[in-house]
């Protein structure tokens, strides 16, 4: 983080930045903010691969049996698979 402090909290850290916001209300200050413009760019960090239909149906009815997500599931048999693999 640049050396400046942060205009509304005088903060010179983000651990003392998100201190003040934890204690205070952005509607406390709200006369003293003015608009910004972003430019954002979200790049996707999951990969997609497909799955046969059945599979999927039954990866869906274990998870579901199991209380997770069909997601949760599959990423943790392939990190044992992976993790089984480098042994």
């Amino acid at each position: 983080m640049k050396r400046s402090k942060s205009t509304l909290s005088k903060s010179s850290s983000y651990r003392e930045i998100g201190a003040f916001w934890d204690a205070h209300d952005l509607g406390e200050f709200w006369e003293q903010t003015r608009p910004v413009r972003l430019d954002v760019s979200l790049e996707s960090e999951t990969d997609y691969y497909g799955v046969d239909r059945e599979l999927s149906g039954r990866l869906l009815k274990l998870a579901r049996k199991r209380g997770v997500s069909a997601h949760t599931l599959l990423n943790l048999w392939l990190q044992q698979k992976l993790a089984a693999t480098k042994a």
